[in-house]
C-alpha cells in the first residue's frame, strides 16, 4: 500500500489527529457499528491506579490540548480511503464507514482544572459520548494527559523544593522524546511554575518570551579563533547585554576572576553566569566570592533531589536550568476505562487492575486552604460540609462551555494546589499517600456490579 500524506513525512498536522490512534480503537468501532451499539451513550474515565514511586501527588495537565483535539476530530475522504486500502477492514460493515464520515466529536467532557493536585483512582477527566467516539479518542487523550501531567508534577516538585525566589528555566527540548513532546513539556513546566523555556516555538505560541543562555560552542569558537574565552563573553554581551554567560568551558573560577577584574575596571556589567559541570556547591561558592551581585545559575542533569542536595550543602545559586530529568523518566501510567454504557454501570475486575463503576465525582474537603481529605463518590451525590466538587463540565455536545484559563492562571492554580497539600505528601522522598475515601454509595454500586458479573459469567 502507498504511504498516506507522504509529502509531509512523519510530521503531524491537526488534520492527522483522527488517525493518531491505536488500531484497536478502529477495529472495536467497526464491531460496535456492526452490532448496532456504536451510538449508545458511554462514559469513560481517565485516571491512574497508582502514583509513580516517590510521588505523593500528581498535577493534572493537558486538558487544553485534549479539548483542541476533540474539537478538530474528523475523518476526510483521503484518510478513509487509506484505511480501506490496508485490507484490514474488508469485512467491516458499511455502518463503520458511515460513522467515520459522519463528523466529529459530539460528546461531553468533565475534567478537573489544569494545575489541580490529584491522587490515585481519581478521574482527571470523563468522556460522555456515543460509544464509538468515546472509544476512538482514548489513545490521544492518554498520550497528552499522561505526558503533560508527568512534566507538570515534576516541575511543581522542583519549584516547591527550589522555592519561590529561584529562577527556573526549562531546557529539555533536545532530550524530549519528540518535537511535539518538547512543546508539550515546555507548556506543562511553565504552567506548573517554571519562569521560562528555551524552546522558541513553544514560548512564542504561548505568548511568553523565550529564555536561555549560551553554549560551550560559542566559547570554544572564540577561544580557537581569537585566542581566549573573554572575547566570547564580550561579543555575546555586546549583542545581548542582559544575557547570562556560560563560564565553565575551561576554568570556572578563573573566568569569574577575570570578569571581576573587568567589572572593577568599569568595562562590563554581568547580569548572570551559568555553571554546567563540576562540583556545583564549591564552584558556586567560589564564583559568589568574586561576583557577589551576579545571579548564578546551575544546569546539568538537575532534578528535585539534586536541587535539595545543593541547598542542603550550601550552594550559592539563584536559579536552575532543568532538562533531561524533567522531560524523561518513569511515566504517569494513566488508564482510560469504560465506567457506564447505556446507563448500565461497568467495571473491570482483573487481578490488580480492578476499577470502580459508574460516573464519579471527586469531593475535596478543604479547611483554611489545606486539603483535609478526598472522597470519591458518584457524580450525583451531594457535597458534604467543606467539600468542593473537582470535576467540572468543560465541553458539552462537542463545544467548549467556557474559555479556558490562561497559562498564568494555571500557574497560579498549580502553586495554590501544591501549597494546599500536607507537608508529608509534598516531600520528595518517601512521601505519604492521601487516603481517598470511597463513598458508601460508590461501594454499594461496586458490590452490586460484582454480584451481577458473577451471575452473568458463571
Amino acid at each position: 500500500m502507498k504511504a498516506i500524506l507522504a509529502k509531509d513525512g512523519l510530521n503531524i498536522n491537526p488534520q492527522d489527529y483522527s488517525l493518531l490512534t491505536d488500531l484497536y480503537q478502529l477495529t472495536m468501532t467497526a464491531c460496535y457499528a456492526g452490532e448496532e451499539i456504536a451510538n449508545k451513550r458511554a462514559s469513560f474515565e481517565l485516571f491512574t491506579r497508582r502514583l509513580p514511586d516517590h510521588f505523593g501527588y500528581l498535577i493534572a495537565m493537558g486538558l487544553t490540548q485534549a479539548l483542541e483535539y476533540l474539537e478538530q476530530l474528523n475523518f476526510n475522504s483521503e484518510q478513509i480511503q487509506a484505511l480501506q486500502d490496508t485490507g484490514i477492514f474488508d469485512r467491516a460493515p458499511n455502518e463503520f464507514w458511515q460513522l467515520l464520515e459522519s463528523g466529529g466529536f459530539t460528546g461531553d467532557v468533565w475534567a478537573v482544572p489544569e494545575g489541580t493536585a490529584i491522587f490515585a483512582n481519581e478521574p482527571i477527566l470523563r468522556i460522555e459520548a456515543p460509544l464509538w467516539q468515546a472509544q476512538l479518542v482514548e489513545t490521544y487523550l492518554l498520550n497528552t494527559i499522561n505526558y503533560q501531567t508527568l512534566i507538570a508534577t515534576k516541575a511543581a516538585r522542583i519549584r516547591d523544593v527550589a522555592g519561590t525566589e529561584a529562577n527556573i528555566l526549562e531546557f529539555g527540548t533536545r532530550r524530549a522524546f519528540s518535537p511535539q513532546g518538547a512543546v508539550w513539556a515546555a507548556r506543562a513546566s511553565l504552567a506548573a511554575g517554571f519562569d521560562g523555556t528555551s524552546n522558541v516555538l513553544a514560548a512564542l505560541k504561548l505568548g511568553e518570551p523565550p529564555q536561555g543562555t549560551m553554549a560551550h560552542a560559542l566559547v570554544m569558537a572564540f577561544n580557537a579563533t581569537a585566542g581566549n574565552e573573554d572575547e566570547a563573553f564580550a561579543a555575546f554581551e555586546n549583542y545581548f547585554p542582559h544575557a547570562t554567560l556560560l563560564i565553565d568551558t575551561y576554568d570556572t573560577v578563573a573566568a569569574a576572576k577575570r570578569l571581576r577584574a573587568k567589572i572593577d575596571a568599569g568595562e562590563t556589567t554581568i547580569a548572570g553566569v551559568r555553571i554546567d559541570s563540576g562540583d556545583l556547591v564549591e564552584l558556586s561558592q567560589q564564583v559568589r566570592s568574586y561576583l557577589p551581585e551576579t545571579k548564578i545559575f546551575a544546569s546539568g542533569d538537575l532534578d528535585e533531589w539534586e536541587i535539595a542536595r545543593l541547598q542542603q550543602q550550601g550552594a550559592s545559586l539563584n536559579g536552575y536550568g532543568i532538562g533531561t530529568k524533567l522531560v524523561t523518566g518513569v511515566p504517569v501510567n494513566g488508564v482510560y476505562k469504560l465506567v457506564e454504557i447505556d446507563r448500565i454501570p461497568t467495571m473491570k475486575e482483573s487481578s490488580n487492575k480492578s476499577t470502580y463503576p459508574g460516573c464519579k465525582q471527586i469531593f475535596r474537603n478543604i479547611n483554611n486552604g489545606q486539603i483535609q481529605s478526598d472522597r470519591l463518590g458518584l457524580k450525583d451525590e451531594a457535597m458534604q460540609h467543606n467539600e468542593q466538587s473537582l470535576l467540572q463540565i468543560v465541553m458539552q455536545e462537542g463545544k467548549r462551555t467556557s474559555s479556558l484559563p490562561t497559562l498564568e492562571q494555571i500557574r497560579q492554580h498549580t502553586a495554590a494546589s501544591v501549597a494546599s497539600l500536607p507537608a508529608n505528601i509534598r516531600q520528595i522522598t518517601n512521601p505519604d499517600n492521601l487516603t481517598v475515601e470511597i463513598s458508601s454509595a460508590l461501594e454499594t454500586l461496586r458490590q452490586s456490579v460484582v454480584q451481577h458479573n458473577l451471575v452473568t459469567t458463571s
